[in-house]
């Protein structure tokens, strides 16, 4: 049976007093001529002390767990207001700004104008047309990304892996990395730079095949991989100002401390490379950044 926090803050309170009280009365009503007043004075705080470690110790314990539990939730809660109120003005703001936009791209096609002007026009309204396509896909991964804490990271990538097989590609997932490798951050930060790679074969690569490999390190590290038989890239526009969603990535992987890498070539596929080092190599490149900085000075 769970207690509630009233119960237990309530319990944590009278049970000295009562445990004093029961033992006063039982001392002065059966034990009066077998304990004599100074040796009962004695055993009252032994007494005292011995529930408080065993009774009020896991009183103590369940009340943190408590605390715990109500601070998840209240975290969950504002996360999840906070996604709502993003994903309400990516659809009230942009998306109704986009709308707007192609109405009057439609008049201007009606209208009297050459062929130069309905070509710019056509390209314009595709962009538009992307542009609305990839914020209707960041609404959704927003009200379906899994809240911290409240997902098995396996799961999730098998959730991933549903959405592309939907889309007619082939979905292979290698390797594993258990819960109890990534915390609650390192799970979404890490979730969302593979839907990323795999959003991006998705649309942009025209893959067929999309594989994510997985495997961890015995420091507490990992290594994620994310590679697509796509068209590629051409290494030098790997790191072009509008590749916004590589950006994103290498950004997001940066913030954790983790290793980024991506190779891609023209009709040769991509591959996404995340590695978190473990923790004899962090401590390693710990010590050069501080020799570094001291060589510097």
């Amino acid at each position: 049976m769970k207690l509630s926090y009233r119960t237990i803050k309530h319990l944590i309170l009278w049970t000295p007093t009562i445990t004093i009280g029961l033992w006063e009365y039982v001392r002065h009503t059966v034990l009066l001529p077998y304990v004599s007043m100074d040796l009962g004075n004695l055993l009252a705080p032994v007494i005292v002390f011995l529930v408080s470690v065993t009774l009020l110790r896991k009183l103590f314990a369940m009340l943190e767990s408590t605390q715990e539990e109500l601070q998840r939730e209240r975290m969950m809660k504002a996360a999840l207001e906070e996604r709502e109120q993003l994903a309400r003005e990516l659809h009230d703001g942009i998306s109704q700004s986009l709308f707007l936009l192609s109405v009057k791209l439609d008049k201007l096609d009606r209208a009297d104008c050459g062929e130069e002007a309905r070509a710019v026009s056509a390209g314009i309204r595709e962009t538009i047309r992307r542009v609305y396509d990839d914020i209707r896909q960041s609404i959704a991964s927003l009200r379906s990304m899994p809240m911290p804490g409240d997902f098995s990271w396996m799961a999730s990538i098998e959730a991933l892996g549903g959405e592309v097989a939907d889309a007619g590609i082939q979905f292979e997932c290698s390797g594993r990395l258990p819960d109890r490798l990534l915390t609650n951050k390192e799970k979404v930060e890490l979730l969302a730079i593979v839907r990323e790679a795999v959003l991006n074969a998705r649309k942009h690569a025209n893959a067929r095949t999309i594989r994510v490999a997985m495997e961890p390190s015995a420091g507490g590290g990992f290594r994620c991989e994310i590679a697509d038989d796509g068209v590629g890239l051409d290494e030098s526009r790997l790191a072009a100002f509008d590749r916004y969603g590589i950006r994103m990535m290498r950004s997001r992987a940066g913030e954790m401390g983790w290793d980024f890498s991506i190779r891609s070539e023209p009709d040769g596929g991509t591959t996404v490379a995340v590695e978190k080092a473990d923790r004899a190599k962090r401590t390693s490149r710990a010590e050069e950044t501080v020799r570094a900085g001291r060589a510097k000075r």
